[in-house]
């Protein structure tokens, strides 16, 4: 990902929002240090884990047009979270403390006080697409069907922090349950239709992946050319629904060449439906969404995000 990137006058002013579920610790010796840090070159910093509190504090900035950038320390869900509840061209920091990260890597930043808060004091700004879907904000993916079908088993027997371990039973009890509903993917191709690859048609499948930025949990890309910032979202559909399809599938994403079968379709759109008769969940950037029917569509730049100086 590349991203429209600039050198940024950062404000004096730090929101710092900790999600305490986030990752499989607090993280918070890591959060103090990057505020301590912060604090001794002169930031004046805001520190909360409560939702209904960070709201308040931005809003409050906001009306009263202050400058401010905002750091999300917690994993993706963090960052989606604070990207949905900021005003478009707010700079976002990342210190990343989740399960995956995805985002966090995609930008080249670790888990390391000095180099978020080196980034925020001599960073650059990088604008990226957001995905939307039914009225909420995602930078990374959209998935439909069986993964979506894990993540809201995940979250719904969660208790506290997470970890890679935590997938086990969900995985395991979507394998025995899941009934891969049929998908309808209706799609509004860009003008440049051949470009896209896209020409309007209904698909029909099983498993689905509306894609913004390549990285997958595992680090598989199932739209290993998706970019943040072509103002498109990548598509993947599979056609069939089965433990052993969903296996080949997976070993084709793994091998990468997924895209060469013939139950896989890749296109890309700027806008798409997607439809079940079924009750089928969907997922953005690993956290529970919704059920069908959702509307996507691309957000070009909405996300202005603190990247590490090249």
């Amino acid at each position: 990902m590349s991203g429209d990137k600039s050198h940024p006058i950062l404000p004096q002013r730090v929101v710092l929002f900790q999600n305490p579920k986030a990752g499989a610790r607090s993280g918070r010796p890591l959060v103090g240090r990057l505020e301590s840090l912060l604090q001794e070159r002169g930031h004046d910093v805001q520190t909360t884990s409560d939702v209904d509190q960070y709201v308040e504090l931005v809003a409050s900035l906001n009306q009263d047009g202050d400058s401010f950038c905002v750091v999300a320390a917690g994993g993706d869900g963090t960052v989606g979270l604070v990207v949905n509840h900021s005003q478009p061209g707010t700079p976002i920091a990342i210190l990343p403390l989740g399960t995956e990260n995805l985002l966090a890597k995609q930008l080249g930043i670790t888990a390391d006080s000095e180099l978020v808060c080196r980034m925020i004091c001599d960073g650059e700004l990088a604008k990226i697409d957001a995905g939307e879907a039914n009225g909420r904000l995602f930078l990374l993916m959209v998935g439909c069907g069986f993964d979506a079908d894990v993540v809201q088993r995940l979250h719904r027997e969660r208790k506290g922090h997470i970890h890679r371990l935590s997938y086990f039973k969900p995985i395991f009890d979507s394998v025995r349950s899941y009934e891969y509903p049929g998908l309808r993917v209706y799609c509004d191709p860009p003008t440049d239709e051949a470009q896209a690859g896209s020409s309007g048609e209904v698909i029909t499948a099983k498993w689905a992946f509306v894609v913004n930025l390549p990285r997958y949990a595992g680090g598989l890309q199932i739209a290993p050319r998706a970019v943040g910032d072509d103002q498109l979202l990548d598509v993947c559909t599979f056609q069939k629904g089965s433990l052993l399809s969903g296996l080949r599938y997976l070993a084709g994403i793994a091998l990468g060449h997924h895209e060469g079968l013939a139950e896989c379709t890749t296109f890309r759109v700027r806008r798409l439906r997607i439809e079940s008769d079924g009750e089928v969940p969907y997922q953005l950037d690993g956290d529970p969404g919704g059920t069908l029917p959702v509307d996507i569509r691309v957000l070009p730049q909405r996300a202005t995000l603190l990247v590490p100086r090249v």
